[in-house]
């Protein structure tokens, strides 16, 4: 099968590549011009340079491919660049189903996000929630999976822990007890792969968890014994006092934290994965016995 990856030369889109050249299939992936050193060295993958926002880029790299999986996505905005949530999320879905349409491609997978939702409490959940609307609107075979938050190496999540833990006292916004259920991103990887043969799962929705649910506390003692720690000395800072700096400094780029993402850590992140891991044949992996992967290479 030959595959069109958006989104490909990210943390998640780089392991659903390895998946999809591994299992033999033809990927083409889209890069921006001047992105291509991002792309996974691995057989059976071309790069096809264009844009999501830019609709007339995206056909010709279209052209011969079976199904298309979406996996563009933001965390946080930089509108001074033109990074948006409307643009990322919304836009750039709209314009790939319009694409893919035009080019009579029905089997289409698209990455969303756990917590989205109409009402959410944040413009990231609910400019996911319209891109979800896109595409359950659409003519298409469509598949939409919610995976909670994704941990692996030089992932998003591994890197702020291993921030975190180069003070000798980890900050803790608040309590700590908000709860998180973090799925591989190697098993997202593998629900994607797998997908593309199960027919079944088209006009389904499912959400991607870990096996256990932890409060953060908890992810932290358990990141501190994977990295040698051990003791894990916490410093709890109250919301009431975070919240304004982060008000504050948010639009500083380099300011690890926005007001959005500190709402949706309070909010928490789980869900049932059990429909998910029967449909797909997949035991989840915990947190706890993966975490180790994460930090591999501190030995």
């Amino acid at each position: 099968m030959q595959v069109f990856v958006s989104g490909g030369t990210g943390f998640v889109g780089s392991e659903v590549i390895r998946h999809l050249a591994a299992a033999g299939h033809q990927v083409v992936a889209l890069v921006r011009p001047g992105s291509e050193n991002k792309l996974v060295n691995v057989p059976n993958v071309s790069a096809h340079r264009g844009d999501v926002s830019v609709p007339d880029s995206l056909t010709e790299g279209l052209k011969g491919c079976d199904a298309v999986i979406h996996l563009v996505g933001i965390i946080r905005e930089f509108p001074e660049r033109k990074v948006t949530f409307e643009r990322l999320h919304v836009e750039a879905t709209q314009n790939m189903i319009r694409a893919v349409d035009a080019c009579g491609i029905k089997r289409y997978l698209h990455m969303s996000a756990n917590g989205t939702r109409e009402d959410g409490v944040t413009p990231y959940q609910r400019s996911k929630w319209r891109a979800e609307e896109a595409v359950r609107n659409s003519q298409l075979d469509w598949t939409i999976f919610r995976p909670s938050m994704i941990f692996g190496p030089e992932g998003g999540f591994a890197e702020m822990l291993k921030e975190l833990f180069r003070l000798p006292v980890v900050p803790v916004i608040g309590d700590g007890r908000y709860r998180l259920q973090p799925v591989s991103v190697g098993q997202v990887a593998l629900t994607f792969l797998k997908s593309l043969a199960m027919p079944e799962t088209a006009h389904e929705t499912y959400h991607l968890g870990g096996a256990e649910q932890y409060t953060f506390n908890e992810i932290l003692d358990l990141t501190g014994k994977a990295l040698g720690r051990t003791e894990v000395i916490k410093l709890h800072q109250p919301v009431a006092l975070v919240r304004p700096v982060v008000r504050l400094l948010e639009n500083f780029r380099a300011f690890p934290l926005t007001l959005d993402q500190l709402t949706m850590l309070l909010e928490g992140n789980v869900c049932d994965q059990r429909p998910w891991a029967k449909t797909f044949g997949i035991d989840p992996l915990s947190f706890e016995k993966g975490v180790v992967t994460c930090f591999k290479s501190q030995g």
